[in-house]
């Protein structure tokens, strides 16, 4: 493995006569990294890595300029066992495992609807609440959809920044396709997501005898924030390689998005002068929506829906541009 390092961290300096020979359907290098036919290193490609899994092992080999679906493919075999890595290092080490990934939002719906529920004796009178809302669970289960989704936000912009700090010897020794980390950041808490989303709908069947068709429009409501987030992720990810302090800033917006959207509260509770402001406030669509589909099994406003996917592509464009340009200089950084 580290053989394999060395040789693609020195690929471009070395004449490829002597460095690669074919042996069957495979290119190898002279020290024996596995380089698929094809695909051979150039000098205008910039030597990119594609990671595979070889007897759970990951093994380094280089990827040529292709066609963009091609190249596509490429990122896509080159995240897989990335990702799939750092969904497994969170809780390696650990007695519970992955267990951790059920418990957390187990544990954390228990504390809030005892708090909120039981001792603040907090009740829900708005469009899109769970039934039953004057009993405790029920303002759990209309309490827990705006949780998830917080939490989901919190996620990425809390890891975000130490992203691309974290894996510095990616940028120091190789050039490696280091746009995939800010993405690999969104898929974990993405993953996260639709596993607490299933803790929900276990619960709503536990409260109220049936699981909502609703739910169905889930996804259509959180693509475009996801798309957003990859956005988001990626300027977070740039920046923060030069301005370390971003990291302590996201902790503190993560609290004032919990209690800056419509989560304990329905935006009819504020006064009607604040609801642009809380509207600018990207959570406060997408879970306000999800409450609609799921608690009244409506559908949801197509009309915002597709403004907020005009907007949510272009800040990931946006995002992504700012990313390509910080990027160049993060090996001078770090």
């Amino acid at each position: 493995m580290a053989t394999c390092f060395r040789h693609f961290a020195n690929l471009a300096t070395t004449p490829q006569s002597e460095t690669v020979r074919a042996i069957g359907t495979h290119l190898r290098s002279a020290d024996g990294c596995r380089i698929p036919r094809g695909t051979q290193p150039t000098e205008d490609f910039g030597r990119e890595i594609e990671l595979k899994t070889d007897d759970g092992n990951l093994e380094m080999t280089s990827v040529a300029r292709a066609e963009p679906v091609r190249k596509l493919k490429q990122l896509i075999i080159i995240a897989a066992p990335l990702f799939q890595r750092d969904m497994v290092a969170r809780y390696r080490g650990s007695t519970m495992g992955l267990a951790w990934t059920f418990l957390v939002p187990l544990i954390m719906l228990a504390i809030y609807t005892f708090m909120f529920g039981t001792v603040f004796q907090m009740r829900w009178a708005a469009e899109g609440a769970a039934p039953e809302t004057n009993g405790s669970l029920g303002f759990a289960l209309t309490l827990f959809i705006g949780l998830i989704t917080h939490s989901y936000v919190t996620e990425v912009i809390t890891r975000a920044p130490s992203i691309i700090v974290s894996n510095a010897n990616m940028v120091k020794r190789l050039v490696f396709p280091l746009q995939i980390f800010p993405v690999m950041v969104v898929y974990t808490a993405l993953i996260q997501y639709f596993i607490s989303l299933l803790i929900f709908l276990g619960f709503q069947l536990f409260v109220t005898g049936t699981v909502s068709i609703g739910t169905f429009w889930l996804p259509v409501i959180l693509l475009p924030l996801t798309i957003l987030l990859c956005g988001i992720s990626w300027f977070i990810a740039g920046a923060s390689v030069y301005f370390r302090d971003i990291g302590q800033l996201m902790g503190l917006l993560a609290t004032m998005l919990l209690f800056m959207s419509p989560i304990f509260y329905p935006v009819s509770r504020l006064p009607e002068n604040l609801w642009p402001v809380f509207l600018l406030n990207p959570l406060t669509f997408i879970i306000e929506q999800s409450r609609v589909v799921v608690f009244s099994n409506s559908f949801p406003d197509f009309s915002g829906l597709l403004i907020y996917y005009g907007v949510a592509i272009a800040i990931a464009i946006a995002g992504f541009a700012a990313f390509q340009r910080m990027r160049r200089g993060f090996a001078d950084v770090l």
